[in-house]
């Protein structure tokens, strides 16, 4: 077995709890390829599921000789399927994300491999994209425990820079993947176009959507005070502000209107929505809050 691997990204803490992880989906996919994951499905694994009268064409192998010795009936044993899911992760790496200690991205990206990291070691076909990637520039599916330091070498590499607005990086995932699965959108949502189209098109893509929307302690609880000129790292948009009690309490109000919209937005379509800080470790935000969220267990 591979040695585990040592990396800002997946700490030695962080890689013990996720050793007993496994991903969970709400939704019924058929998997390609063979994994760990019990499915819901009938197949071929030795977890025992039911009992059937057998039809005509059905697999004699399956028949459970010893029903038939006491009841003089042909009886089918069904067996639960075991197969593999397919994990998507598309990373927001635009210059908003390069904000705050640590940044966003830099959470998101320890997010990222923290998940991908069970993913693999439950042999699950993990992929990993951000918005800027064009439709053709796929990023490789990874399979296996074996792949985890392809995966943090794929993960390091991420820069923030990237221009592609919310709704055209999401537009392009869907295009480039047609396959269905959990997909797991990390981003601000802050993007000046709005939010919804990008939430729409995940939407349309018939896969189970979570939405985890990243902000800064600094984004949340500013520090500021005095006259200001704000310049948006995006577009270089420029405001000079007066910081006084009276703007704070509305940058306050208006911060959580809209993450309340963006929650708002993904309840009424059966997206699952969470608000994290960057403040708040990966560790703690995976076994406790994804758990209840029903994305791990």
């Amino acid at each position: 077995m591979p040695t585990a691997p040592e990396s800002e990204l997946l700490t030695p803490a962080l890689l013990n709890q996720l050793e007993r992880l496994e991903l969970v989906t709400r939704k019924i996919f058929r998997g390609q390829l063979k994994g760990e994951r019990r499915s819901k499905r009938k197949g071929q694994s030795v977890e025992f599921a039911d009992f059937r009268n057998y039809v005509a064409g059905d697999d004699l192998r399956l028949l459970d000789w010893n029903l038939y010795a006491r009841l003089d009936k042909l009886i089918i044993k069904l067996f639960l399927e075991e197969e593999d899911l397919h994990f998507y992760t598309l990373i927001d790496a635009s210059m908003s994300m390069d904000f705050g200690e640590p940044t966003k991205l830099q959470y998101a990206k320890q997010l990222a491999a923290a998940l991908g990291f069970v993913g693999l070691v439950r042999a699950d076909r993990v992929r990993i994209e951000t918005l800027g990637q064009t439709p053709s520039e796929r990023s490789p599916v990874l399979r296996g425990r074996h792949n985890v330091w392809r995966m943090i070498e794929q993960l390091e590499a991420v820069e923030a820079g990237e221009t592609a607005s919310l709704a055209e990086g999401v537009k392009n995932f869907c295009l480039r993947n047609s396959g269905r699965g959990i997909v797991l959108l990390l981003s601000d949502m802050m993007d000046k176009s709005g939010y919804e189209p990008a939430l729409r098109y995940l939407m349309s893509h018939d896969m189970d959507c979570y939405v985890i929307q990243i902000l800064s302690q600094e984004e949340l609880e500013p520090d500021v005070k005095g006259d200001l000129k704000l310049v948006d790292c995006e577009d270089q948009d420029e405001a000079e502000i007066t910081v006084s009690v009276p703007l704070l309490a509305r940058y306050d109000r208006t911060l959580k209107a809209f993450t309340s919209g963006v929650q708002d937005f993904c309840n009424r379509r059966g997206m699952n929505y969470l608000l994290t800080n960057t403040q708040t470790p990966v560790e703690q935000l995976v076994a406790q809050h994804l758990r209840r969220r029903g994305l791990v267990r």
